[in-house]
């Protein structure tokens, strides 16, 4: 008898510590995001989907500082980005501020980049985000504030990073976008997390699933 409750405690003790191990794979691994509707998907490492998983479209855009930034800037890095206007009275000052702590919690990481686009290129001019990034103290290099054409930066807006308010809404290329949303992307430009930009607590949670990121090298 005694011998076999021995082996069902062994039995258990194994049941247990494999619900443990798949309860820190799923914490030490993201959800890939696919669509507008943000819904996780959570693939292994050799699960066939991942080869033709939504990724940012290529793009090219110029920086506070006059500099063209394309897509390969980013190429092996992870970034964050977001999508802001500087005569905004609402959010974005708030969006501004978490990403200047961003910025200064990965400053010496040169693995992560930031990078925001206007949504309002006809008044922010390279100029004009020169004057704003000097206000918030970006570390040029580190992050990136673009303006382009208007048309470029709705599309990769909507169709890449899927940022928009009223989403399974059609909207016309002329409509208004703003959207709240932090977009983490990994080192193949596919979306790993989104985050409400206003939030310090989701800045938190936005640096913790940085880290767990690095780790897939």
């Amino acid at each position: 008898m005694w011998q076999k409750n021995k082996y069902l405690m062994i039995a258990l003790m194994l049941v247990l510590l494999s619900g443990c191990h798949s309860e820190e794979a799923e914490t030490t691994s993201l959800p890939f995001y696919t669509g507008p509707d943000f819904t996780p998907h959570w693939l292994t490492s050799d699960d066939p989907d991942r080869e033709n998983l939504h990724m940012i479209a290529p793009f090219s855009f110029i920086n506070q500082n006059g500099e063209e930034v394309r897509e390969s800037l980013f190429e092996g890095k992870i970034y964050v980005a977001d999508f802001i206007f500087t005569t905004c009275p609402g959010i974005c000052p708030k969006m501004s501020r978490n990403m200047v702590r961003l910025q200064k919690e990965t400053a010496a990481d040169e693995e992560i980049l930031l990078l925001s686009h206007t949504v309002t290129p006809e008044i922010d001019t390279v100029p004009v985000l020169k004057k704003y990034a000097d206000r918030q103290g970006a570390i040029s290099g580190k992050w990136h504030l673009v303006t382009g054409e208007r048309k470029a930066i709705y599309d990769i807006a909507r169709k890449s990073y899927f940022a928009d308010e009223d989403l399974g809404f059609q909207k016309d290329e002329n409509d208004f976008l703003h959207s709240e949303n932090f977009i983490l992307v990994d080192k193949q430009r596919r979306i790993r997390g989104v985050y409400n930009g206003t939030l310090p607590a989701e800045m938190r949670r936005l640096l913790e699933d940085i880290e767990i990121l690095k780790m897939e090298g």
